[in-house]
């Protein structure tokens, strides 16, 4: 994703559009709203690539019904009765390279959960889009249009005569190719669509290009968002085996990493290099390792810490007997570590515990996973994490470059909340608005007696 757009949704009342990148950092005071930021983006992700109705209650954020959801706009004018997000990115069409494409959701209520009710879908690269609307229950609008003309399409749809009308969320390539269907092969249905503009029916050039734009998300890799909670799973002394499912609080990773101690060597040598390398890097733990009780791989078993340049000095500890900082950042740095993890990451204070010193290396981590290819959108309370990563830009430790970066500022202004671009520079300078840092200054004015 390249760009996020919000109206009327939660603190957010004005439309507006914030700029993301491989890395993105989420500053501002508390409830400014930056976890429904994050929220909206795994929102939108699972209407447009899932093909699901969202759950904005399924944790780690839990942003309740509609009415909670819905921007409330005060006494006089009230709440609004729909709200809307959108997202802009650079979509992989195959062999026909990356388009750039705008995805738009509008939401309605429906038994007091906030459900998509309409969705449009277009291609800046060649001018060609669709939006679907749900008129009732059964009938649906669909609008599409080329270069050539727009055209206007309502009824029920029948995929392989199974209707699905409750199904909002039904791939548009599906939606697409059941309206040719029904108006190519069966001419009764031509009286369904309506030209808007242009030419009274598409051509085959142009049910080509929206069937092409339609295929959005095919081609990808759409593995859904990891996001993790604020605060991570507290260690145990001894974990029992389970199946690891990955989940918000870092529940699964003490089982994910026993399970590659276990099953898969080679990966857990790597993955163990890895964390280590940040162990040091941080001076919060030099060595982990699996210590598992009885034999074949399938019993209890303990996360031991060492906290030493020679691991030979001294006996290494369990997980539970080192701080809390550690076991609070492992679920972190193994997700950030670790190939097979999603491509986007939503991370809320990762710095939860952790020494500024530790925190400033999680700085330094971001930078180099974002420069490798994947997206990381961090809310963080933390200097050391935005100082580390403009030093960082600024003295070229990774690939990322300044404009690889996007710091956004949310401002509370009464009842809403104002998103502003703070701006990185080749040197590490940073621009941003007024009020952005201005309690830091107050406080070295007042330090300084001016």
């Amino acid at each position: 994703m390249d760009q996020i757009t919000l109206e009327n949704y939660r603190c957010f009342r004005e439309r507006q559009t914030a700029r993301v990148a491989p890395l993105t950092l989420l500053v501002g005071e508390n409830s400014t709203g930056k976890t429904s930021f994050m929220a909206m983006i795994r929102a939108l992700w699972d209407v447009a690539y899932q093909q699901r109705v969202p759950d904005f209650k399924e944790p780690p954020y839990d942003l309740g019904s509609f009415d909670e959801i819905a921007h409330y706009r005060g006494e006089e004018e009230g709440r609004a009765d729909s709200f809307t997000a959108g997202f802009k990115t650079y979509e992989d069409y195959g062999h026909l390279g990356n388009k750039m494409c705008n995805f738009d959701v509008e939401f309605g209520e429906r038994d007091t959960a906030p459900v998509p009710t309409a969705r449009r879908l277009s291609c800046e690269d060649n001018g060609a889009w669709i939006e679907h609307r749900r008129i009732s229950q059964k009938i649906h609008r669909v609008s599409f249009g080329t270069s050539r003309g727009s055209w206007k399409w309502e009824g029920a749809f029948d995929f392989g005569g199974v209707r699905t009308e409750d199904k909002f969320v039904n791939p548009f390539y599906f939606i697409m190719a059941d309206i040719k269907h029904q108006i190519v092969g069966n001419g009764s249905s031509k009286s369904n669509l309506i030209g808007l503009s242009g030419s009274n029916l598409p051509g085959v050039g142009d049910w080509g290009l929206v069937e092409v734009l339609c295929s959005f998300g095919a081609f990808g890799q759409n593995a859904r968002p990891y996001a993790g909670a604020p605060v991570r799973a507290k260690p145990h002394r001894t974990y029992d085996p389970s199946r690891p499912t990955r989940d918000p609080g870092g529940d699964s990773i003490p089982m994910y990493l026993a399970n590659l101690y276990t099953r898969d060597k080679e990966k857990w040598r790597k993955i163990k290099r890895l964390l280590e390398k940040f162990g040091r890097a941080s001076g919060l733990f030099s060595e982990i390792s699996i210590n598992i009780f009885g034999s074949g791989g399938s019993g209890p078993f303990q996360i031991q810490i060492g906290n030493y340049e020679d691991s030979s000095r001294g006996a290494k500890r369990n997980l539970v007997d080192v701080g809390f900082g550690v076991g609070q950042v492992l679920p972190i740095i193994t997700e950030l570590l670790d190939n097979d993890s999603p491509s986007m990451l939503l991370l809320q204070q990762p710095e939860v515990h952790l020494h500024p010193s530790a925190q400033a290396a999680l700085g330094s981590l971001f930078c180099h996973v974002a420069s490798s290819g994947r997206q990381l959108i961090v809310e963080t309370h933390s200097d050391y994490i935005l100082d580390r990563v403009r030093l960082d830009v600024r003295d070229r430790k990774t690939e990322l470059k300044a404009e690889d970066v996007s710091v956004l500022f949310f401002e509370r202004r009464n009842l809403d909340v104002k998103i502003h671009p703070v701006r990185i520079d080749e040197m590490g300078n940073v621009d941003g608005p007024p009020g952005y840092r201005q309690f830091f200054v107050d406080e070295t004015n007042r330090d300084l007696r001016l």
